[in-house]
Order: structure tokens, then C-alpha cells, then sequence
């Protein structure tokens, strides 16, 4: 008998793979210029030529048994004690190799992070708007996760809802800064006024509350905005990285789990990560992949076609009378639907329009829809009339 439980997850399908193949179909039938694709956070901008020379070397220097033979289940120890060093060097940390597990991308050092501080019984919190996969990620421990509503004028946190919804049952709270889909970064004085609650609360509950934070966007902030190392403000912190935005690796699937140092049990949760692998079949990401990311550990691509694009839509949309909250990073913005139904008024745009933008109610924030401006800058310069057209219609 097959499995139900994963038999009726295939009926829920992702909202925004529904738009993205929808985009596919009308580019098939009425031609690609037909179609304004701004659904998918898929890096427009080539990597770094200094990682293609790094993955050449490897290739023609390197002995292929090594290169392409399993990596030890922890990870490449030269791989672990390069990424604790850069973040040593960038942030003030004391991570040791010890400290870092490399994994198939975000999604995989998320997946690993969760299992280690939460299960069944046990609640995890985390802020709308979020990335519709921390629902799986979250259940796939046992535990449940609780979503606590956005604060829409800023998308900084809800600290009133939040307190309101912490409970000795919260093992984990989940943060996602720079954040998709809202573009915003959570600021210092934000990530301070979480990490005292947790303290406060971990001292009335008697166990340990661990801050998990989704990192794959840390590298593309704006200039002039504060963006913190969350590990830095809060001992009990996982960080979870992601290279697929970086350095526009997204099909490498590369990333790493780090376990701050200064974490209850800090020395436990990498072997920890490598006992779940053997339930999740994780079995580390490529050796060539992690000793190529060495050779390139504090590299990005060019980003700064995204802080471009978001200033040219952000004048653009802001103007012609969208409501919005400026974004600060990442290569997302997320406006107010001008009709309460996002859904409807997304449908209207891609079928009417070709604009392909996705609701935001898959966020758990309704009446909201994301832009990801990760394209070239001319499709948005050709868009931008077909937005202001868009309003008009509705």
C-alpha cells in the first residue's frame, strides 16, 4: 500500500509553480514575447568566472578519486574549517570545523537544523510572510508549526502577536532575513528585541528556545541597510546557508548548517545532523562541490543588477500608485494586491497581460503579491507600462 499521507500531499500544488507553468504554456502558444515572468527566484546573473577557473583546476589538477569519491559524512574537514574561518573573519564569530555541516543547499541545513532542536510535541514559530517549504520542513520533525501574522506597514516582526503566541511548548523559532518574498531585512534593533524575549522566555520555561535563521539571500542587502549576523546577537542559533544566490548556484545544491559555539550542546548538533542524514538520505553534497566553494568562499557574482532593478519597479510601481514597502535586499518586492482577492488579480495579470507575478496568500500573507525581479533589466523597463495598465483594469 503506497503512502497516503504523501499521496495527498501531490494534490497541493505549489501556487507558484501553478503561475510558472501557466507562463510556459502561453510562451509555447503566443511566443516568448508574450510573457513578463516574474515568478521564480531564479539567480539571473552568471557565477563568478573565479569559481568556473576553480571547478577547471579541480578538474585537471586534482586526482579524480578524490574528486569524485564520497565525502565523509560531516563533510570535507578542509571545506568545514574554511567556512568557519571566513565567518570568524566577517562577523567576530568563534566557529570551529566542528561547527559546520555542509548540505544540499538552504533546504537541506534547514531540514537538518529543525530535526536537531524540535519534535514531536514541540512548536516552532515563525513570521509571515515565509517560504511556503517551512511547512514541510517543520512537520516532517513532528512538530507543529504556528505562523505568527505580519506586521504589513514595515514587515519587521510582530512582537505583539509574537508574545502573544510563545508558550512552553516552542522549542525553535524560525527566522527568514533578508526575506522572501518581502525584500525586507529584519534590523539590529529587531534581532536584539527578539533575542531578549527568547532569553527572557527560555529562563520562565526552563529549557532552551534555538533561533534558526534562513540565510540563503545574507549577501544581497542594499546599500546602507543594516543587516546583522543574527548568531552574533543570540548564543542558541543555527545559521543556515545557502551558495544559490550568491554566487548563482541554485542547481549545485550547496550550503551548510552552522551551530553557533556558544549554543547548549553546541558539540552535539553537527554529529546530530549526521545520525538524521541517515534517516533523510542526505549523504552530504558533492566533494567537488565543497572543495570548489573553498577556492571561492568570500566571492559573490555581480549582484548589483538586483539592487538596480528594485529601484527602477520600486520608483516605477510606487508612482504609478501600488502601495508598498521599499525592499532592502534580496531580489523580491512584495506590493498590496489594489483588489483584496491577490489571486484573482494575479490570474487577471497573466492571463490578460502575460505579467506573471505570484499571490501572496502561500506566504500566509493574503491581499499581498511577489514580484522577483531576478530578470533582465530590460524586461522590467517593457513591463512597467503593462503594471500601470494592470491597475487600470481593476
Amino acid at each position: 500500500m503506497i503512502s497516503q499521507f504523501y499521496k495527498e500531499m501531490t494534490g497541493k500544488e505549489s501556487v507558484i509553480r501553478k503561475f510558472f507553468d501557466y507562463s510556459r504554456e502561453r510562451a509555447a502558444k503566443l511566443g516568448p514575447d508574450s510573457v513578463y515572468n516574474f515568478s521564480i527566484g531564479n539567480p539571473s546573473v552568471p557565477v563568478p568566472q573565479k569559481f568556473n577557473d576553480a571547478m577547471t583546476e579541480l578538474l585537471q589538477n586534482e586526482d579524480p578519486v578524490a574528486l569524485h569519491g564520497y565525502s565523509p559524512t560531516l563533510g570535507q574537514p578542509t571545506t568545514k574549517a574554511c567556512i568557519a574561518r571566513s565567518l570568524n573573519e566577517r562577523f567576530g564569530m568563534n566557529y570551529e570545523a566542528k561547527h559546520i555541516f555542509p548540505t544540499s543547499g538552504a533546504a537541506g541545513a534547514l531540514s537538518h537544523a529543525l530535526r536537531c532542536v524540535a519534535g514531536a510535541g514541540d512548536t516552532v514559530l515563525t513570521f509571515a510572510p515565509y517560504f511556503p517549504e517551512y511547512v514541510p520542513y517543520v512537520e516532517g520533525t513532528g512538530a507543529k508549526l504556528r505562523v505568527v501574522p505580519a506586521d504589513t506597514t514595515s514587515f519587521q516582526i510582530n512582537f505583539e502577536k509574537f508574545t502573544e503566541m510563545m508558550s512552553p511548548s516552542v522549542s525553535a523559532v524560525l527566522i527568514n532575513s533578508p526575506n522572501n518574498p518581502s525584500g525586507i531585512v529584519y534590523t539590529t534593533e529587531t534581532i536584539k528585541k527578539l533575542a531578549s524575549i527568547l532569553l527572557e522566555k527560555q529562563q520562565e520555561y526552563g529549557h532552551e528556545i534555538f533561533l534558526i535563521t534562513d540565510e540563503p539571500y545574507r549577501e544581497l542587502v542594499f546599500s546602507g541597510v543594516d543587516s546583522p549576523f543574527v548568531s552574533k546577537l543570540y548564543d542558541n542559533s543555527i545559521c543556515c546557508y545557502s551558495f544559490s544566490k550568491s554566487l548563482s548556484l541554485p542547481g549545485e545544491r550547496i550550503g551548510y548548517m552552522a551551530v553557533n559555539p556558544k549554543a547548549k550542546d553546541a558539540d552535539y548538533l553537527v554529529p546530530m545532523a549526521g545520525q538524521i542524514s541517515r534517516f533523510t538520505g542526505h549523504n552530504c553534497p558533492s566533494s567537488i562541490m565543497q572543495l570548489a566553494i573553498e577556492r571561492v568562499i568570500n566571492d559573490t557574482s555581480d549582484l548589483s543588477i538586483y539592487e538596480k532593478n528594485a529601484e527602477l519597479l520600486y520608483n516605477a510601481l510606487s508612482a504609478q500608485g501600488y502601495e508598498i514597502v521599499k525592499p532592502m535586499g534580496t531580489f523580491y518586492m512584495f506590493p498590496k494586491s489594489p483588489i483584496p482577492d491577490a489571486n484573482e488579480f494575479c490570474w487577471k495579470a497573466a492571463r490578460e497581460l502575460g505579467l506573471i507575478i505570484v499571490p501572496g496568500d502561500s506566504f500566509d500573507c493574503p491581499g499581498y503579491f511577489r514580484i522577483s525581479y531576478c530578470v533582465a533589466t530590460e524586461q522590467i523597463e517593457r513591463a512597467i507600462p503593462l503594471f500601470e495598465k494592470l491597475l487600470a483594469m481593476v
